[in-house]
């Protein structure tokens, strides 16, 4: 990746790439004071993607350790998770929708070389943040139960989940802060400080997972409770020390006493960007809702092996979303400077860097696909279905690659309205029906949800295409 014009060469090549790689990954790791609007692009993408792919793939450490964990309380247990989690759509979506939006302003202004914009930026969408997070923890703790009946569980998914329904709602406020100032860190071009939080989260809460769900010496074992109430510690943690990174200066953005105020104007901007974001996002992530719905009659089994497949499925398109972000930093920071040449090529040439992740796993998901399932899970009905999942939607990865890019290229650089139009099609009014469809018109059963998926995907990205084709995403105004 060390393949600036301006870097001397070395005597050695074979070891002077080598030592050049690893200096990469250092300052990729440690961070970096580069103006990612010139220079090397492969550079450019390897010293961003390395943080951000390690920042996303701990965000899926939450669920995979929660998942691993509680699968040894039985089916029902596992269940009780997957529905709440699906119950999360709307968190989810204003998390990502004002990510997304303040993402692409911090990034802009930083193109701009307007660092006290960017921090003014950030504060308007902490402040946001905070308002969501009391009006949705509040409205879901004390309707969590009900809520889980909506979704049609059976008695013993409710009996099991209520407890980590209530958890998990009541301390939604840490998962928006995650993603907003993690947001603000991979748009000002520090994804290094984004991925420290991440760590320090992910150990506590792998710490107090077995500690909390189990229990140990006088803690009491709090069952599935224990899973939420140890991730709602850890994500905090995590908030915790994003605001000290915010004040202490440490990055491109630096808080002062001067920036804690309402600015009515900023704000106004973002929450243009973000409402089409917000929207975009929740087409995407309730649309896993229904599919939950489609499939929840059938068994808890059926929704047990659903629940680990799309655990596991999370755990690698979380890394691949991680090489989407540098793209979108790329895209804005790129625009913002007045290099719209620049944008398009990071975005043609990441895709191909996630075309050959995507391509790995999905090989690895057709070999394996039992084996993977089955560490999370002895009940063989349960591995069957899980491992189905895995297999078929492993199959839309080529595609999926390009459209998870060129997605997120298009929020980089403001334009929210078009991937929310995408988002629409193909997973509201194309998925979700196509599903329904197969599992019980056709009689496919649990494999019209799974195959349904991948087809939706692939849709996605060949619309993707076609928009990015035409270019006006690069005259977006922020």
């Amino acid at each position: 990746m060390h393949d600036d014009p301006a870097t001397p060469p070395t005597d050695s090549p074979p070891r002077g790439r080598w030592a050049a790689l690893w200096a990469d990954v250092r300052e990729a790791v440690r961070g970096s004071d580069r103006d990612f609007t010139r220079g090397s692009l492969p550079r450019a993408i390897f010293l961003l993607a390395v943080p951000m792919v390690l920042e996303t793939s701990m965000h899926s450490v939450f669920a995979v350790c929660d998942t691993w964990f509680v699968a040894r309380l039985g089916p029902a247990a596992v269940a009780g998770v997957g529905l709440t989690d699906s119950l999360l759509a709307v968190v989810f979506a204003v998390s990502l929708g004002l990510s997304m939006g303040a993402a692409a302003m911090v990034a802009r202004r930083i193109g701009e070389k307007d660092r006290e914009g960017a921090t003014v930026t950030t504060v308007q969408a902490i402040v946001l943040g905070l308002i969501v997070s009391v009006i949705v923890g509040v409205a879901g703790a004390a309707n969590a139960g009900r809520l889980l009946e909506l979704m049609g569980a059976q008695q013993d998914v409710l009996d099991a989940g209520t407890g980590y329904a209530t958890h998990i709602f009541g301390g939604c406020g840490t998962i928006l802060m995650l993603f907003l100032i993690n947001a603000a860190f991979r748009g000002a071009g520090d994804p290094f400080l984004a991925m420290r939080v991440l760590a320090l989260a992910n150990l506590a809460n792998v710490v107090l997972d077995p500690i909390l769900i189990f229990g140990l010496g006088p803690i009491p074992a709090m069952g599935v409770t224990g899973a939420a109430v140890a991730t709602n510690l850890g994500r905090g943690l995590g908030v915790l020390y994003q605001v000290r990174i915010l004040t202490s200066g440490r990055g491109r953005i630096r808080i002062r006493r001067r920036h804690l105020q309402v600015v009515p104007e900023t704000m106004a901007r973002l929450l243009r960007v973000s409402a089409y974001g917000i929207f975009q996002f929740f087409v995407a992530t309730s649309s896993f809702t229904g599919m939950v719905r489609v499939l929840t009659p059938y068994s808890s089994s059926a929704l047990a092996g659903y629940t680990i497949a799309v655990r596991v499925i999370i755990f690698v398109l979380l890394p691949a979303w991680g090489l989407c972000n540098a793209a979108a930093t790329l895209v804005g920071q790129n625009l913002g400077a007045g290099r719209p040449e620049r944008a398009v090529r990071s975005v043609w040439l990441t895709a191909r860097f996630n075309l050959g992740f995507l391509c790995s796993a999905g090989l690895l998901f057709i070999v394996a696909a039992r084996p993977i399932v089955s560490l999370f899970t002895d009940a063989e009905d349960v591995i069957g279905y899980g491992a189905q999942c895995l297999l078929l939607v492993s199959l839309g990865y080529p595609l999926m690659a390009f459209g998870m890019v060129l997605i997120a290229s298009f929020n980089g650089a403001g334009d929210t309205r078009t991937p929310t139009f995408i988002n629409l099609v193909c997973h509201w009014l194309l998925k979700i029906p196509l599903a329904w469809v197969l599992t019980w018109q056709l009689g496919w059963g649990p494999t019209g949800v799974f195959v349904a998926i991948p087809v939706a995907e692939a849709v996605a990205a060949l619309t993707a295409v076609v928009f990015f084709r035409r270019g006006h995403w690069q005259r977006k105004v922020l």
